[in-house]
C-alpha cells in the first residue's frame, strides 16, 4: 500500500510538472523554472484513484522556481490512462505569479477560476480576469489563452446581469474588454 502510493505521488509530481513546464513555456518565464522541484502545500490533499482527481483544499500554495500560483481549491483531472487532462485552481482570487528571463518585473495573473487543459495546452482564466505583463494590462470577465499558437482572447461582460454583478466588484467598471500598455520611457 505505502509503495503504491509513493508511486502515486510520484507519478502526480511528474503530472504537475508537466503542467508547469507547459505554463512556462506559454509565458516566457525563467528558463529554469521547469527544472525546479514542485513543492504543494494545502491543508488537506484528497487522491480518488476510481474518478481519477486530486484535490488540494485549504490555503493551497504550489511553488516551482519563480512560479507560485495560490487559491483555496487546486483539482486535477486524469484520463483513463492517468494522464493529466485538467488542472482548476480557484481562489478569491486564484493567483499566478512568474519571473521572465531578462526581466526584473514578475508576470502575473489572476481570476476567481483559472482552468488548463493539458491535452489541449490552454489556459482559462474565469471571472474577474486580469494578466499584467511588462508593460501589458489585460482585464475582462474571461481570458483565453492558446500556449501553442500564442493567442490570446479576452471577453467582456455579455449581459446587463453580469455588468451589474461585476460592476459590483469594481473590477471591470463598464463590463467591456480593458487593455492598457504602458508608455515605455527613455533610458
Amino acid at each position: 500500500m505505502y509503495k503504491q502510493r509513493l508511486k502515486k505521488t510520484k507519478k502526480i509530481k511528474i503530472l504537475i510538472a508537466a503542467f508547469f513546464s507547459l505554463l512556462v513555456n506559454c509565458v516566457f518565464g525563467l528558463s529554469t523554472d521547469s527544472q525546479q522541484d514542485i513543492e504543494i502545500e494545502a491543508d488537506t490533499a484528497e487522491m480518488d484513484d476510481v474518478d481519477k482527481i486530486t484535490i488540494y483544499r485549504g490555503d493551497v500554495i504550489v511553488t516551482q522556481g519563480s512560479i507560485k500560483m495560490t487559491g483555496h481549491t487546486m483539482t486535477v483531472h486524469f484520463d483513463k490512462n492517468n494522464d493529466m487532462e485538467l488542472v482548476i485552481m480557484n481562489g478569491t482570487p486564484a493567483t499566478y505569479r512568474q519571473l521572465p528571463d531578462d526581466s526584473k518585473v514578475f508576470d502575473e495573473a489572476e481570476a476567481l477560476q483559472m482552468e488548463y487543459y493539458a491535452l489541449k495546452n490552454y489556459v482559462i482564466l474565469i471571472d474577474r480576469a486580469l494578466v499584467m505583463q511588462e508593460g501589458l494590462k489585460f482585464s475582462g470577465k474571461r481570458i483565453e489563452y492558446d500556449t501553442v499558437l500564442s493567442k490570446v482572447k479576452v471577453e467582456g461582460q455579455s449581459n446587463t446581469a453580469d455588468k451589474k454583478e461585476e460592476n459590483d466588484n469594481k473590477q471591470i467598471e463598464d463590463g467591456r474588454v480593458k487593455i492598457i500598455i504602458k508608455k515605455k520611457t527613455q533610458e
